[in-house]
This record gives C-alpha cells, structure tokens and sequence, in this order.
C-alpha cells in the first residue's frame, strides 16, 4: 500500500512519520532528498548554480537556503525554475527507493502533496496531519527563530487547511496531542489499512 502523508509546516508530520516507521512502513522523505540534492556535491547544484549564479551558493557549495527563500518570496518564478530543477530529480531518487522497499506499506512524505496536483493518483490513501495555523506558526517561530512574518509567508504558499482536508482519506488531528496518542492514531490506522489491503479495499 502506497500512502502519501501530508501536512503545512510546524503541523508535526515528522513525529507522525517516524511513527510509521514503528508500525513497519518504509518512509520516504521527499524533503530530505531535496536537500540531499541541493547539498554540497548534490546532484542538483550544477544546475541550481548556473540558474542562479554563485550568490545562491554558499561558502561550503551547497544552496544557500535563506538567501533562496528570500528570492522566491520576492519572485514567484524563481520558485518555479528552483521546481523545474528539482522536481524531476526528486522523482526520479523517490522511484528508486520505492522500488527498492521492503514490506508492504510505503509511506511517501510529501509536504506539498495537495499542491503538486499529480500525487493524489499516484497513492492509494492520503494521510493528513492537521491543526491550525496559529499552531503552527508558533511552532516554527520555538524551532527554527523565524519572525511571524516569515512563517506566514510561508503558510500563504500553501494548501489551506480546507484544501488538505478535502484531498485526505484521514486525518490526525495534532493540535493538543500527546505523543502518546499521535503513536496510537498512527498504529491504528495502520492496522485498519492493512486489513483493507488484504480485503482488497
């Protein structure tokens, strides 16, 4: 069973991965191999340097995050040729290690599932982890020090919470959850869906 779990920024959808890693999915971290790509040495950074030229470089050869983020905030087609780059490389690295997964569920992270528009085809059931926006730009402001104008900025590039909702065949609330309960919604849930699996469901 292929499931695409999905979530904005500062919703907790990492804790929620991890989770299923202890109820035996193989999860596949689309955000980490695009920084794995946009590394130093990474596979993408050719083409992200002659794109973009050496400003968007940094000192050890890797993308300079900040200083891009700051350029498609300003310039919503340097998000788009950043995408072009990529996005191909992405799905190419997030096929390979699909193949290469054993048991019998895949968990594909994808943070801009909804938004991406060819996801939802691609899996067999859409995971969602919610709370609210206040939520979660507290949350960002605690771990990474971003001011609130920066953390909304990144809210409005994405999905609304309606949107998800209306894309995901469930949902984990993590708005007041301990991990206690978060561990316990995603180890029933993934009984549930095995058994639907095996039901041919």
């Amino acid at each position: 069973m292929r499931i695409g779990l999905t979530g904005g920024i500062g919703s907790g959808k990492s804790t929620v991965s991890a989770f299923w890693v202890e109820a035996g999915a193989t999860v596949i971290d689309t955000d980490a191999i695009a920084r794995q790509l946009s590394a130093a040495g990474g596979a993408a950074m050719p083409a992200i340097a002659a794109e973009f030229g050496p400003e968007l470089v940094a000192a050890d050869g890797s993308l300079d995050r900040a200083r891009m983020r700051e350029l498609a905030f300003a310039d919503a087609s340097a998000k788009r040729r950043l995408e072009a780059i990529l996005h191909p490389l992405i799905g190419a690295e997030t096929q390979a290690q699909a193949a290469a997964a054993p048991g019998d569920l895949i968990v594909f992270d994808v943070p801009l599932l909804v938004e991406s528009g060819r996801w939802r085809a691609r899996v067999d059931r859409v995971l969602l982890v919610d709370c609210s926006e206040a939520t979660q730009i507290r949350r960002v402001m605690e771990r990474s020090a971003w001011s609130r104008e920066a953390v909304e900025a990144v809210l409005h590039q994405q999905a609304s919470r309606e949107r998800r909702r209306a894309c995901a065949d469930a949902v984990i609330a993590n708005e007041q959850a301990s991990l206690a309960q978060l561990r316990e919604q995603v180890l029933t849930l993934a009984r549930l869906w095995r058994k639907e699996q095996s039901r041919g469901l």
